[in-house]
């Protein structure tokens, strides 16, 4: 019975040294010549795609508390009526983009990002595993234990409104929940749960949960979709940045791939690099994927990953930025990105770009590390749409 005693008394002696971090800002304004155009034509190119994740955003936008007003007091008065009416009038005017996309800047107005976001990328990885215990496949895919509790800071104070506090309970007493060392080399959860599924890298798990979900491709052929269930609540540590930092590759190097070769080269020092970063994520098996936050199915180089709290769910952006190519260039992209997805390395004004699966995928999700400009789409009081 001492338990919510000690968990209120926790949540206070946690939150109390909590420092608000410096807010992105929205900054209403017109982008440069040339870029409706260049966002219409992307547009226009895929519309059956696009308007299949307008509608899933309106959907989800639709089941939103509509009078509130999901970006803050400092952001825009929008509500979530008026993106549910952003996200209505697009699709009405999705099929007139290509011959009119001057209605861009007639019926929306722009809000910029600044700072200017970083964009990064992410993918749908496939492993090789299986659903049953098999000495090819040793590594274990944890499902969400029993014993991980979370609960809305909010439920005890305003200020915390937005915060989740991770924990066990250990003897009548709120622990942290197990790292990522705890887990996979103590063996935390070995005695107590049993794994969706086993695979064979430890590496390839490490992948998978920095991206979130993914595909495994089991024994005979099939497919299933490994989706995210949840995290232990530490904060992520960049593996990237630590090897930085320790010298093992240099800045101008780092990408994805970089650090799987290392890791390939080093096979004695896996374990402690991966250690280095005590976040862990839980998974679930599904015939369909990959999920956003939204519950909804994500779309290539469509769905983007947001801080929600800056931007929510449902929001429409305008982005412009170079995307790598193999041959060490930058190919300049303007396209609609529809925020879908959140992360816990996401925050403030940070991007993080669905690129889909396979191996072009892959390479773009481990490249793309570029400074890029992003408006916020929100529809004209005064304008209207007819089909």
């Amino acid at each position: 019975m001492k338990t919510p005693f000690l968990v209120a008394l926790c949540l206070v002696l946690l939150c109390a040294c909590a420092v608000p971090g410096k807010r992105p800002a929205l900054k209403e304004g017109v982008p440069g010549p040339g870029l409706f155009e260049r966002v219409a034509a992307t547009a226009a190119a895929r519309p059956d795609e696009l308007a299949r994740a307008l509608e899933r955003s309106l959907e989800y936008v639709r089941t939103r508390p509509l009078q509130e007003k999901p970006f803050g007091e400092d952001g825009p008065g929008a509500t979530w009526a008026d993106l549910a009416a952003t996200l209505e009038h697009l699709l009405c005017a999705l099929p007139r983009l290509d011959s009119d996309p001057g209605l861009l800047a007639r019926d929306f107005s722009w809000h910029e990002v600044r700072p200017e976001p970083l964009m990064t990328g992410y993918y749908e990885p496939e492993l090789a595993g299986s659903l049953v215990p098999d000495p090819r496949y040793p590594v274990p895919l944890f499902g969400l234990p029993d014993s991980l509790h979370s609960v809305n800071l909010g439920r005890f104070h305003p200020r915390w409104e937005g915060q989740t506090l991770t924990y066990r309970v250990e003897d009548g007493k709120i622990q942290p929940f197990f790292t990522r060392q705890e887990i996979d080399t103590a063996g935390a959860l070995n005695a107590t749960e049993t794994p969706v599924a086993w695979t064979r890298d430890l590496a390839d798990v490490y992948f998978l949960q920095v991206q979130g979900s993914g595909r495994l491709r089991l024994p005979d052929g099939t497919v299933r979709h490994v989706l995210y269930a949840g995290k232990n609540g530490h904060e992520y540590v960049s593996l990237g940045k630590v090897m930085i930092e320790r010298g093992l590759i240099p800045k101008e190097e780092m990408s994805m791939q970089r650090i799987r070769a290392y890791l390939r080269e080093h096979p004695e020092q896996v374990r402690e690099l991966l250690n280095s970063n005590p976040s862990y994520v839980f998974f679930r098996l599904a015939d369909a994927g990959p999920l956003g936050a939204m519950g909804r199915t994500l779309t290539p180089m469509v769905s983007v990953a947001t801080d929600s709290a800056f931007l929510p769910l449902g929001s429409i952006l305008a982005v412009e930025a170079d995307l790598p190519r193999r041959d060490g260039t930058a190919e300049p992209a303007a396209f609609l990105g529809l925020a879908q997805d959140r992360g816990g390395a996401i925050k403030g004004s940070r991007l993080d770009l669905f690129c889909g699966a396979g191996e072009e995928a892959e390479f773009l999700a481990g490249h793309l590390q570029a400074r890029s400009r992003v408006f916020l789409l929100l529809k004209k009081q005064d304008s209207s749409c007819r089909p």
